[in-house]
């Protein structure tokens, strides 16, 4: 390698460990596989990164948005990454002469941030989604407590923990509800909260903050009380099908009422419901990614239960493995059919043939194609990260099948504010 070249300076993209929740939003959004993690710390591959921001502004928490100016040959390792609890000071500019020269090559003056870089034209499904809310959306407050250090926690009380998937079911899925006495801590349907889990991890370290989305509205499980709920998979196995115990779940599934849990946050400030009379809403989720969905509706459910709203349109597509394992499924079957569309998508019912919520969505095209049209309706997709793709091309398709151009469709959700993906 020559003088030149190891002397070039690079404005390495970090991720502050001591911020960072672990909620993956960067990871999966990234076009260009530049991030990466382990069991504790979200970090950015140098060699990869070609600093197009996508991942920066989807960060609830704004750990992503953190920069050093390196000796290109002297970057960062992923390896070294992994092992931070906190990021690395500033180098000082006489830590940069290398080879007679000090500073970016050839001449120009280090920027505080770099400029932005477009990816590569190719589909991406993150490409599409919002990083801003919809216009009507409530003002949210974020990052009132933590993360930083643990006397910025705030103490909750559990007050309930029910089942919400079939006593007997390998998925052992629950809804818990926090109460934060007099404390403030307001929250919105699509915001997230994190829980701190007791103890220290296998080197010694205090557990780092889980995120979970909270599952109740904007006035609380029990209206007039300043709590929310969440809902919670007990993990026991990881993505591989290894046998895994999941830190933070496990430790909620089993709490008590009476019980006490550090939470900070709350966090996003995008992922959030309109608020304008005759919005529609289309939600797409799997799994535990109902929570935000459930939050919406419910506070919909309680507008229209007072006359205060005059009512778009609200579809669900609701996804999981099987019906026992789906969360919520008998409460949605009560709600009123002229409240709420709802479809039910099973990819292992014994005997029957896969199905998929993009499969679902397919066949419901001649109600969604004029909804993609409609500025006043919003997608929202909240679940595992494989199905975001599938979810993505599906509305792709649709439009398309209308004679939509995606393109242009696509380009005016994400500017509106109305496709919000949210996957892990």
């Amino acid at each position: 390698m020559n003088a030149s070249a190891e002397a070039a300076v690079i404005q390495q993209h970090l991720i502050d460990p001591e911020i960072c929740i672990r909620c993956n939003t960067c990871e999966a959004t990234c076009p260009v596989g530049a991030i990466t993690h382990d069991d504790r710390n979200y970090v950015v591959d140098a060699e990869k990164c070609n600093l197009c921001m996508a991942c920066v502004p989807p960060c609830p928490t704004g750990s992503i948005d953190n920069w050093r100016s390196m000796l290109k040959v002297r970057a960062y390792s992923v390896a070294e990454q992994l092992t931070w609890d906190e990021l690395p000071a500033e180098l000082p500019p006489e830590a940069l002469a290398d080879a007679g020269e000090a500073g970016p090559e050839p001449t120009a003056t280090a920027p505080a941030r770099p400029a932005a870089v477009d990816p590569e034209p190719v589909f991406h499904s993150a490409q599409f989604g919002a990083t801003l809310p919809p216009w009507s959306a409530a003002h949210a407050y974020t990052n009132l407590y933590g993360p930083k250090a643990a006397e910025k926690c705030i103490t909750a009380t559990v007050t309930g923990n029910f089942r919400v998937t079939e006593v007997g079911s390998d998925y052992d899925t629950h809804h818990l509800v926090l109460d934060f006495g007099t404390m403030p801590f307001p929250v919105l349907e699509g915001q997230s909260i994190g829980i701190v889990p007791p103890g220290v991890d296998a080197r010694g370290k205090p557990h780092v903050a889980r995120q979970y989305s909270v599952a109740s509205p904007r006035n609380g499980e029990r209206p007039g009380y300043n709590n929310v709920s969440l809902t919670i998979k007990r993990v026991l196995e990881d993505h591989q099908g290894q046998p895994v115990r999941g830190v933070a779940s496990n430790f909620m599934c089993d709490l008590k009422v009476g019980d006490k849990v550090q939470v900070i946050g709350p966090f996003g400030a995008s992922f959030l419901m309109p608020n304008h009379p005759r919005s529609s809403i289309v939600m797409i989720c799997t799994g535990t990614g109902s929570a935000p969905m459930r939050a919406m509706t419910e506070w919909r459910r309680r507008l229209r239960a007072t006359g205060k709203f005059e009512g778009g349109k609200l579809m669900l597509f609701f996804g999981a493995r099987t019906q026992e394992e789906l969360p919520y499924f008998g409460p949605l079957q009560n709600l009123p059919k002229d409240f709420i569309d709802s479809h039910f998508a099973f990819s292992r019912t014994l005997g029957q043939p896969k199905r998929y919520v993009q499969d679902l969505m397919r066949e419901r095209a001649a109600d969604l194609a004029p909804l993609l049209k409609d500025p006043n309706s919003y997608f929202y997709v909240c679940g595992l990260k494989a199905m975001e793709e599938g979810v993505v091309l599906a509305l792709k398709d649709i439009a398309t099948g209308a004679g939509l151009n995606w393109d242009e469709v696509g380009a005016t959700l994400k500017r509106d504010g109305r496709l919000h993906l949210e996957t892990y």
